[in-house]
């Protein structure tokens, strides 16, 4: 996969990928931030996935690429160890409402908050 145009859009809040299919979305930092690939946020199995609340205001603050197939989101509440390949974000911005949904669905369950 070729690597999507990426821009910093209102101030931190949001992420506009514009991939080479002509295909532009905005992800929220939040969103980025509690589906990060990371091993914090992912575990190493389905199993050990950790929800994360509390981040409706995180912002980004600065991309690191990584080689020519990913990104590193550096967000103003510490975490950058995501790495977020081009087809990982293909499939975030493919998947956004589904994906935003189960977040929602498993804060509400665990009694956390955005």
């Amino acid at each position: 996969m070729k690597p999507p145009e990426l821009e910093v859009m209102h101030d931190g809040e949001a992420l506009r990928v514009g991939f080479a299919t002509k295909d532009n979305h905005e992800l929220s930092a939040e969103f980025l931030r509690v589906l990060s690939p990371s091993a914090e946020v992912q575990g190493h199995s389905k199993e050990q996935r950790v929800t994360v609340g509390g981040k409706k205001n995180v912002k980004i603050r600065e991309l690191r690429g990584v080689g020519n197939y990913a990104v590193r989101i550096v967000f103003d509440d510490g975490h950058d160890t995501g790495l977020f390949t081009w087809s990982y974000l293909h499939m975030l911005s493919l998947q956004k409402d589904k994906k935003w949904g189960e977040y929602l669905a498993e804060l509400k369950a665990k009694g956390l908050s955005r």
